[in-house]
């Protein structure tokens, strides 16, 4: 926590909650910000929001709002820590501190904001908190910092409890719903260069989708076949299609058979350019001419870059 003053949307981002439910907290709780200077609004001080951080920790744990509010209020000052931060009192009227949470590794407030939302399965903050990073900072930059490390940290819950699956359901349909409504925002003009496909029985889309976004918002058309595409029903596509590339996704290794691979460059109009994206591919087994982009930006940038050619090559 920065030992300086912040607005309500940088609260609400922080804890992961809507800034209509901080306006909540104010008016019917009293926890609100104290900071004030003359003409400007008022801004919470880093004693607000360790307040705020103990008034959801409570909520989430099934403590009423009232007597969650009335310990929060009750609260010891934030302890410093010698560094320009403050660590919020540990309080809760049970003994008990809390249950699990949602590792992030490295990212930011924001994602662990996002984490503290996912389990409390809010969908107004977890939609709120997306669609004000994707407005920020874009497509590539909400997937890479935002979005990858949460979704990445409920995989490995999971993992590890067998748990979780109605938190990775709900913030699965959030993170769909921003990205389409990002793709809408930015539909490209011209002709569809760009073939999304999921490998055949792949069923994670989430990652295409979040190109297909970016794709948009770099003005680039493409189409989308989504989920569990059969090898047959992906060449046919691209020989009705003629794309200028065709960027294949597989999440695991189950999915990513090679000679799906084999077939895009055997079709009789082999675009120029196939991408085997996703974590499932393996280097070591990619026939030659295919290119393995290593993170969203980079697949962006070469499927503009192959439109660019096909474009260029035609007009000449």
């Amino acid at each position: 926590m920065v030992d300086e003053a912040l607005s309500a949307g940088a609260v609400a981002r922080r804890l992961g909650v809507a800034v209509t439910t901080l306006r909540t907290w104010h008016q019917r709780y009293g926890l609100g910000p104290s900071e004030h200077i003359p003409g400007h609004h008022r801004r919470y001080t880093p004693t607000d929001l360790a307040r705020l951080e103990i008034m959801q920790r409570l909520t989430a744990e099934g403590v009423s709002p009232a007597e969650a509010a009335r310990w929060a209020r009750q609260a010891p000052d934030p302890t410093p820590n010698g560094n320009g931060t403050v660590a919020p009192a540990r309080i809760h009227p049970t003994g008990r501190d809390g249950g699990g949470s949602i590792p992030v590794g490295r990212a930011g407030p924001a994602a662990r904001g996002l984490a503290r939302a996912a389990m409390r399965l809010d969908a107004a903050a977890i939609s709120e908190t997306i669609a004000h990073a994707l407005a920020a900072g874009g497509v590539v930059a909400t997937w890479e910092g935002l979005l990858r490390p949460v979704l990445a940290g409920i995989g490995e819950r999971h993992a590890a409890t067998a748990g979780l699956i109605e938190v990775e359901h709900l913030v699965s349909r959030c993170v769909s719903e921003a990205l389409a409504a990002a793709s809408r925002a930015n539909v490209p003009t011209g002709p569809a260069r760009i073939l999304l496909s999921c490998a055949d029985e792949e069923q994670h889309t989430l990652p295409l989708e979040a190109l297909a976004a970016a794709l948009a918002e770099a003005g680039v058309s493409y189409r989308m076949l989504g989920a569990r595409v059969p090898v047959a029903a992906l060449v046919e596509a691209v020989n009705r299609t003629g794309p200028a590339a065709v960027v294949l996704w597989s999440h695991t290794r189950v999915t990513a058979d090679p000679a799906q691979l084999s077939a895009l460059l055997a079709a009789p109009r082999r675009p120029l350019l196939v991408l085997a994206a996703g974590p499932g591919w393996r280097a070591d087994t990619l026939p030659a001419g295919v290119v393995r982009p290593v993170d969203l930006a980079e697949a962006v940038s070469l499927s503009a870059a192959v439109r660019d050619s096909l474009d260029q090559s035609r007009r000449d």
